[in-house]
């Protein structure tokens, strides 16, 4: 039976898909990936594509990057639809996505669309924070620590929340609301807690102890903080 097969392809290097993913993705007709800027391969190709068969029918599609939910939710729709049509032709189908597909992932907004329409398989992947504890080794957490995930764009009132209740933190994304993730962390005196890695396990991955940082320091896309309260960096 045919079906689609949502497979996260983990944070950038290809040697750390799991061999479900690899063997998934080697069983795939045709592959849904992100269409990336100026007509470039979106990361999550580059990641996946040396598991790629010769014969494999790539799909680019166009995900709108907008607040906008209508513009973003008619997008999705047509996606979905082609998708369902492929698989309902014969086909086995796959999404990729960056990191893990439940982890803030246009897949699970896919799937809810979807709405067991066809039979479906998703396939976990390593997320950028579970690799920057890989290589630094340094854990997670500990014991009976608490551990949050919060992306960079929430409101800073539940950021700062997180901060305050959690022994460790993860923010994605950090990027895009620097200047206000710094000064926080100032106020708190955690600057010598935290670090962020930046394009995690991909050939121009850079580290930066958040100490070491300004909060005017210009901070690659992909950029992942790490707050560890109890451990100094």
């Amino acid at each position: 039976m045919t079906k689609l097969y949502g497979i996260g392809v983990g944070p950038g290097d290809s040697e750390l898909l799991t061999m479900k993913a690899v063997k998934a993705l080697q069983s795939l007709d045709i592959i849904y990936t992100p269409f990336a800027h100026k007509g470039q391969r979106s990361v999550a190709e580059k990641i996946a594509s040396p598991y790629f068969k010769a014969d494999l029918v790539i799909k680019r599609r166009h995900f709108p990057m907008t607040l906008d939910l209508t513009e973003k939710e008619k997008s999705w729709k047509v996606i979905v639809s082609e998708i369902i049509d492929d698989v309902k032709a014969g086909h086995n189908v796959g999404f990729i996505t960056l990191g893990d597909p439940s982890v803030y992932s246009t897949y699970s907004y896919l799937l809810d669309l979807i709405d067991h329409q066809i039979p479906v398989e998703t396939i976990a992947g390593i997320s950028s924070f579970q690799q920057i504890a890989a290589a630094t080794s340094i854990p997670l957490v500990l014991d009976d620590e608490l551990l949050e995930v919060i992306p960079a764009t929430a409101d800073m009132s539940l950021i700062e929340k997180a901060v305050d209740i959690n022994d460790n933190v993860v923010l994605m994304k950090v990027a895009t609301h620097w200047s206000e993730i710094f000064g926080l962390l100032a106020s708190k005196k955690l600057l010598g807690q935290a670090i962020v890695i930046s394009n995690a396990s991909m050939a121009n991955q850079q580290s930066f102890k958040v100490a070491e940082l300004t909060k005017e320091t210009k901070l690659p896309y992909f950029s992942t903080l790490i707050l560890k309260k109890k451990y100094q960096f």
